[in-house]
């Protein structure tokens, strides 16, 4: 009933979600054998995951049985009652500071993941409005530039689907830029031969594994361990340095998973 209304991504997420923590605990019982305390039970384990895997699979229960109710197949729901709220809340992120995005920028400068960073840092685009992004939706001659979201991008077998259908109606939205963002969008569109704002070398939105690519870029430059020989008594010994950047690099990953910050909200 939910592939109706839901993108293809949502609806695999919502069946494992249902395979997991709802047909496993539940699945052997017919419906109308199913008490509110079976339902509490079920839920017991997710009690120790996140506050947001929780409601949702708080709201596919509820789904189920409520329609049940309603096509007259139980007498009586055994969700009335059952509290949505349960689960780890998730910890509160912290902007950048300015000298972190100082540091950031400059680990990235001159490759692929620059302009996703700094289209990241100076929007707030979520990762799927970013790679989506089309050249006609960037206004940069205007009293006040600005970007504007009509597309998402995900992926089926590791290829790219652009659609225009958005995440939530708020998604569809006109978001002015600043003087260094659109100076950075100029520069690129001067040499750009494709019409997305980030492609690959065809012109074509990337894929998920090229996406993965060019945050390896990230990665290598800001954590993995630089190595130095120093020779002693003939012996050469080596020394592994740490670049200093690494205390942030883990907490832009995981932002850049579901939504991208803006200047102030990470």
């Amino acid at each position: 009933m939910q592939s109706a209304k839901v993108s293809a991504a949502t609806l695999k997420g919502y069946t494992a979600d249902m395979k997991n923590y709802i047909i496993k605990p539940l699945g052997e019982m017919y419906m109308e054998e199913v008490t509110a305390d079976d339902i509490r039970l079920a839920l017991v384990p997710l009690s120790k995951k996140s506050e947001g895997l929780y409601s949702k699979v708080n709201m596919l229960l509820k789904c189920v049985f409520y329609s049940a109710e309603r096509s007259q197949i139980l007498q009586c729901n055994p969700c009335v009652g059952i509290s949505g709220k349960g689960g780890k809340a998730a910890k509160k992120k912290e902007a950048l500071t300015d000298q972190q995005v100082e540091v950031l920028l400059d680990t990235v400068k001159g490759l692929p993941p620059h302009l996703f960073i700094v289209l990241g840092l100076y929007s707030g685009l979520r990762r799927e409005e970013i790679l989506a992004l089309q050249w006609d939706c960037v206004f940069l001659d205007e009293p006040t530039p600005y970007i504007s979201v009509r597309r998402a991008w995900r992926t089926e077998h590791n290829r790219p689907v652009i659609s225009t259908t958005l995440k939530t109606k708020a998604a569809r939205r006109d978001i002015p830029i600043p003087k260094c963002l659109v100076d950075c969008l100029r520069e690129v569109k001067e040499t750009s031969v494709s019409e997305y704002v980030i492609s690959d070398s065809n012109g074509e939105p990337l894929s998920a594994s090229q996406f993965q690519r060019v945050w390896q870029y990230v990665v290598v430059r800001s954590t993995q361990a630089r190595n130095y020989y120093k020779h002693v008594n003939g012996q050469s010994i080596k020394h592994p340095v740490y670049l200093k950047c690494k205390f942030f690099v883990d907490l832009i990953k995981k932002s850049f998973t579901k939504r991208l910050w803006g200047w102030q909200c990470i």
